[in-house]
């Protein structure tokens, strides 16, 4: 299965947690997407789901030697979650690291203030929080993402993507109450590969996608 675009694969998602939805299994829900990727399939699933639409920024800790490697990852305040594994096996301590950390916190600050435009987190308290990005690798970033958002206190945590390798899924079953992933190919080298269309999403795309789901849910009040 490969998908057209993540606006494609976003439909295809949406289709399938609608009819969770309409089972009554993703009560009061919002849509939190992972940017930016994320972002353009979340949208699809809010509009589908009639959900609000925000998002959780979480960032990459990568390997000093090279940044696309990654150990582990950030979201919200909260402290940095790493692989051990992968710093066992690199030789990498913690406290080499704190540069990396402080400077992806710093990013992930600066995208949160520009995409919430001086609007507040969503309160989650009670409600179903559904975490979705275009594609799961390793799982780190979302796992960092499923764990800041237990502590917001949602009824009920769905983790949903397009694809992702099936070791990350069965990592994450265990951090969320449900994992749900169209497609767990066995050779899955990296996300982008299952898309024919994987371009780079900017700041200013994602803001069009969370102005769009604003607009669409003020209308219908």
């Amino acid at each position: 299965m490969q998908f057209r675009d993540r606006r494609q694969a976003g439909r295809k998602l949406a289709d399938l947690l609608r009819t969770q939805q309409e089972e009554g299994a993703l009560p009061d829900p919002v849509v939190l997407a992972l940017p930016r990727g994320g972002v353009a399939v979340a949208a699809e699933v809010a509009r589908v789901l009639d959900a609000p639409l925000d998002v959780l920024v979480v960032r990459k800790i990568g390997a000093p030697f090279q940044e696309e490697f990654g150990v582990g990852a950030i979201a919200g305040e909260q402290e940095a979650l790493f692989d051990e594994d992968a710093l066992d096996r690199l030789g990498i301590s913690k406290s080499e690291l704190t540069p990396v950390v402080e400077r992806e916190r710093r990013e992930l600050h600066r995208r949160e203030q520009l995409y919430r435009q001086g609007r507040p987190a969503p309160d989650l308290r009670g409600r179903t929080a559904i975490l979705v990005d275009d594609g799961l690798a390793t799982g780190g970033t979302a796992r960092a993402a499923l764990h800041a958002v237990r502590r917001l206190g949602p009824r009920r945590i769905v983790l949903a993507v397009p694809v992702g390798s099936p070791e990350a899924v069965n990592l994450l079953r265990g951090e969320a109450d449900d994992v749900i992933c169209l497609h767990r190919p066995a050779s899955f080298m990296a996300v982008g590969l299952w898309y024919e269309d994987f371009e780079q999403l900017s700041d200013n795309d994602v803001l069009e996608d969370l102005r769009a789901a604003a607009e669409r849910r003020a209308s219908r009040t």
